[in-house]
């Protein structure tokens, strides 16, 4: 079985990654010549202002008074400038946001994984085409448009990584630090001749970062005063760095301003998804060559915001975020970033109708020639006769749309030029996505091949050893032989055609995966006819009823990811379990004892999601209620003075319960502190990551007789679970745990009801030496219903907490007590364990569920994973990369979570085993007895 279990890791770890790989892969093509305007262009120098993590609808709606938190910028708007709303992209975070700006390309999602930090991908962006660039800010930003330049023309001023903490008394000092920076840098350039004549050449820009807003609104949330406060001290030093600038340069005229943000932020503080606040971003454009407001009568969008803000009466510009980068590349005249997929926005342009024709025919050279590169390079991995071109683009059309914009250009028909060159743009966009997603098709098909023959396999492999449905027969070896070989030979053609056409080495993978998965299923044939007669021998009926509670009951897992009521209902039926099946006759209290715990289980998916307001008293009230629990159940372990208590047992209980109550007084004292901005205290840090690391070897040293060993794990957790809580979920594991303890006594009930077994007393049932028991019993249709429940309760467990179904269902509030210097790998780390912890409960049960039924681990284990298999399969093709961004977020996300369930579970079933059946001794003092 482990070279079993090995296989299913290896194969769900491809079907996971593959999704990148068909998906969201890197669009970045290399070899293009950069594009320049021929005109001269209206700015010398530009000023990019990024205020991270700026929602629009912050920045633009008025107070209650009819007044702006940010007075200057509306004054702008309104008299100086342009103004609309950036569209960002998923995923909504610093990195690709800034490259979506200052390089105009959207970053493919797998730069996620490859960290923030450091340029994974080289690319061209305006700061490189630049003759010099000054930039202040983060040191989780700057560095990276700095290492991707050419030359040294690229300089970065950042404060340290220590300072963005979340618990600091205030994050705006963060851009106070980056305001006082730029004017001492002014003002120490009067003395500096190099410095002074460098800032007085053209093509210069000045790039200010400013972080504050975005951990402000980590910590505090963007409803909190500390943002709104934020925006005005923004405002003020927007405002003092313009004047500075335009009093520097003698009022000169020559300079552009552009202040946007990189991503929006939800109400509970997170981004990286795609929901409308977090991708909804402020754009405001004024200075040397930008148009001035325009004002209308009416205008329309699908959104309500201009009433809201009260600007029916200004134009609103929206553009896309990779818009920005052409638009900053035009004002100051130097060429188009080589990767850039931005539109170039002429209504922000105050310039000649030439100007504007001849900047929108370098935008739509610039893009085709990204196209031929794409092209060229498929062309020259495909083989001749499969290869389809992108028809509206042939070279032909291509010649022909350029001939015909040169020649409106020399008639001066501008317009036609205009409207022609954004058809060409256009094109070649959809013509570069056409080649990025060449091969999908292909790949998709045999993804979902392998994933049908793993699935197949993984239903014979039990139905031929943990059932009585088939009679083994040892196949005929010649046969064997000849299959081996028809697939071997399938194999090396596969590789010959991969081989020809240079394919990238995972697609080896993706396509040559199939091959012994199916050799494997082909090789069962016998099993196969076998279960066929036993089928056809059974009653139809009974058989098409089984199947439609199957279908229905996985449905209704794959409805819970779109809508979490439905694991509500799923509990409810649960509920009513031992009634229909007539099980409460045997067992009256413990069937009305899960009846209850079901239907208080069933309260948690109602609840609302992360976001809400902490209510640090509940998880307080829930430490106490614990401790009053593990009270009364050592209580009833005294009472029984039985063999088997000793001294030893009772300090671990008595650490457990120390631990909890320590727990419960760091998070309440944690809070406190944050909410009076005192920071973390050292303290409360050493004794959280103190429990963290006991809680997972306390449960070893308690005894291994099942109640015990449960609640021994379920404390320890629990004690954990406290530091990472902020609402109502810290109530959860104890809700689930206490409904597992009656799952393990129901299907105690349920297997007599069926008559499979006597039952065994659980009270002095022993983990460590169930797995001595030879007498392993076959599978019965009554254990598809258990793997089916566990697999209820693994998903109920994940999203019973809160959580939504995607990437940004955290809250960092949550990591407090642990941390509050932002740190993504340790808050991410800490933020999967709280995930974790309810998925161990629910573990540990099921191992004690199928020990307790005489069950060997793996017969389940392998039910579970078809269902989880046949619940992928679904996403799988449910995976969009087109669409709202809400859509392909949620789509990834959903992928992502199943796959990785899958993978989890298969790591969860070992250590449920370790924390079950293990026990460490501590070295005991002999006593002497006189």
């Amino acid at each position: 079985i482990p070279v079993f279990i090995l296989a299913g890791l290896i194969v769900h770890c491809v079907f996971l990654v593959s999704i990148f790989d068909i998906y969201f892969s890197s669009p970045l093509v290399h070899g293009m010549t950069p594009q320049q305007t021929p005109l001269p262009p209206p700015a010398k120098r530009l000023v990019l202002f990024v205020a991270d993590g700026l929602r629009a609808d912050s920045l633009y709606e008025l107070d209650s008074n009819n007044t702006s938190k940010a007075p200057y910028l509306r004054s702008i708007l309104e008299n100086n400038g342009s103004w609309g709303i950036s569209h960002t992209r998923v995923p909504t975070e610093s990195r690709p946001g800034h490259v979506a700006l200052i390089a105009g390309f959207y970053e493919d999602v797998s730069a996620v994984a490859k960290g923030w930090k450091e340029n994974p991908v080289e690319f061209d962006s305006v700061f490189n085409e630049s003759k010099y660039t000054w930039s202040w800010g983060s040191p989780d930003i700057l560095p990276m448009f700095a290492k991707g330049a050419t030359g040294d023309h690229v300089y970065t001023f950042c404060y340290t990584a220590e300072s963005e903490d979340f618990g600091a008394e205030d994050a705006a000092k963060l851009d106070t630090w980056v305001f006082d920076h730029v004017k001492s840098f002014f003002n120490s350039s009067r003395s500096n001749q190099t410095l002074f004549s460098a800032l007085n050449e053209e093509k210069v820009v000045l790039f200010l970062h400013l972080l504050g807003i975005d951990t402000n609104g980590h910590a505090h949330r963007p409803n909190s005063r500390e943002y709104k406060e934020n925006i005005k001290k923004v405002d003020e030093g927007v405002k003092e760095v313009t004047l500075m600038i335009d009093d520097f340069y003698g009022n000169d005229g020559k300079t552009a301003f552009i202040l946007t943000s990189d991503h929006g932020m939800t109400d509970w503080g997170s981004h990286g998804a795609g929901h409308p606040s977090e991708t909804l971003t402020p754009l405001i454009v004024w200075g040397a060559g930008v148009n001035y407001p325009q004002k209308v009568t009416s205008q329309f969008f699908e959104d309500n915001f201009l009433k809201e803000w009260k600007l029916e009466n200004l134009k609103r510009l929206d553009v896309n975020q990779a818009d920005i980068a052409p638009l900053m590349a035009s004002l100051i005249g130097v060429p188009f970033p080589l990767n850039s997929v931005g539109t170039l926005p002429l209504e922000y342009l105050n310039n000649s109708a030439h100007f504007k024709a001849e900047s929108i025919f370098t935008n739509a050279v610039q893009i085709l020639e990204q196209f031929k590169v794409k092209m060229s390079q498929k062309k020259e991995t495909t083989l001749s006769f499969l290869f389809t071109p992108f028809k509206p683009l042939s070279d032909s059309e291509q010649i022909n749309f350029l001939k015909k914009t040169r020649l409106y250009i020399q008639q001066q028909k501008y317009d036609e030029a205009v409207s022609l060159c954004k058809t060409l743009i256009n094109l070649a966009l959809e013509g570069l996505s056409y080649y990025h997603t060449y091969d999908r098709l292909f790949l998709g098909l045999s993804i979902a091949m392998g994933f049908v023959g793993w699935t197949t396999y993984v239903i014979l492999v039990i139905i031929k050893t943990h059932t009585n449905l088939t009679k083994t027969v040892q196949t005929h070896n010649k046969e064997s032989t000849v299959l081996f070989y028809g697939f071997a030979f399938v194999g090396i053609i596969i590789t010959f055609f991969l081989l020809i056409q240079t394919c990238p080495w995972t697609y080896y993978v993706y396509c040559l995966l199939p091959v012994p998965v199916w050799y494997a299923v082909v090789r069962e044939l016998p099993v196969i006819q076998d279960v066929a007669t036993n089928l056809l021998s059974l009653h139809i009926g009974q058989s098409i009823g089984f199947f439609l509670v199957c279908t229905l009951g996985i449905e209704i897992l794959v409805f819970s990811f779109f809508y979490r009521s439905m694991l509500t209902i799923g509990l409810l039926v649960f509920a009513g379990w031992p009634v229909i099946t007539q099980l409460w006759v045997q067992a009256k209290t413990t069937a009305l004892i899960w009846t209850l715990l079901c239907v208080l289980l069933a309260i948690f998916p109602l609840m609302p999601v992360v976001g809400r307001e902490p209510n640090i008293p509940l998880v307080i009230a829930t430490g106490l209620l614990t401790l009053l629990v593990s009270c009364f159940s050592l209580a009833s372990l005294c009472k029984s003075k039985n063999k088997y208590r000793n001294n030893e047992e009772l300090k671990v209980h008595f650490y457990q319960m120390l631990s909890i109550a320590l727990s419960t007084y760091v998070v309440s004292s944690t809070h406190d502190s944050l909410k009076n901005k005192q920071g973390l205290p050292v303290l409360n840090q050493i004794i959280s990551w103190m429990t963290l690391v006991s809680s997972s070897a306390l449960p070893l040293l308690s005894p291994t007789f099942l109640f015990q060993r449960l609640f021994s794990i379920l404390l320890s957790l629990m004690s954990t679970y406290l530091l990472l809580s902020t609402g109502y979920e810290a109530l959860f594991p104890l809700v689930l745990s206490g409904l597992m303890f009656v799952w393990i006594n129901m299907e105690q009930e349920a297997l007599q009801h069926y008559g499979l077994s006597l039952k065994p007393k659980l009270a002095v049932f022993n983990f460590a030496y169930a797995t001595d028991i030879t007498r392993f019993r076959q599978l019965h249709l009554d254990d598809v219903r258990r793997s089916f429940f566990f697999v209820f309760f693994i998903v109920t467990a994940f999203f019973g907490t809160g959580n939504i179904a995607s990437v940004n269902s955290f809250d960092p509030a949550s990591v407090y007590c642990f941390l509050t210097v932002f740190s993504p790998f340790m808050m991410g780390g800490l933020l999967v364990l709280k995930v974790v912890i309810p998925f161990v409960l629910v573990s540990c049960a099921f191992e004690a569920v199928q020990v307790t039924t005489q069950l060997s681990s793996k017969s389940l284990f392998l039910i579970v994973l078809v269902i989880s298999d046949i619940m992928a399969l679904h996403f799988f093709f449910l995976v969009k990369d087109y669409g709202s961004w809400l859509d392909i977020g949620t789509s990834i996300s959903h992928y992502v979570l199943v796959m990785s369930l899958t993978i989890f579970m298969m790591l969860m079933n070992g250590l449920a085993q370790l924390l079950t059946t293990k026990r460490l001794e501590l070295p005991r003092r002999t006593k002497h007895h006189s």
